[in-house]
């Protein structure tokens, strides 16, 4: 189990729409992941179980879209990862020790927005 490594994306415009369904698509596209799951495609991703890295349900809490060719964080992509940390729409299966790792890899995120995150 493992929380990515900040990527510090560069950010998409404020009032981007949050489609994760059609992001995952682009960003699997992307990063040539149509196969399996690759370092470009973890990119896009907060959390991924460490152990099973070839299967792509390992890969949880996206916030990434690509932009203009470009790999983005989007700034609702990161609000809707941290509802879900939060237990928004069911919440996300990771460990504690993991969520507490994401909410600080979303806060920075949250603070290159000008936010404050939800917790």
């Amino acid at each position: 189990m493992t929380v990515t490594r900040f990527q510090d994306l560069p950010l998409a415009d404020r009032d981007r729409a949050w489609d994760g369904a059609a992001a995952e698509k682009r960003v699997r596209s992307w990063a040539d992941a149509e196969d399996a799951p690759n370092a470009k495609y973890r990119d896009a991703h907060v959390w991924y179980d460490g152990d099973s890295p070839d299967n792509f349900t390992s890969y949880k809490l996206l916030i990434a879209d690509v932009v203009d060719g470009r790999l983005k964080a989007v700034p609702r992509g990161v609000m809707a990862a941290a509802g879900v940390l939060e237990g928004a729409r069911g919440g996300v299966d990771i460990p504690a020790d993991d969520a507490q790792r994401a909410r600080s890899h979303l806060a920075r995120y949250y603070e290159k927005m000008g936010d404050q995150p939800p917790w």
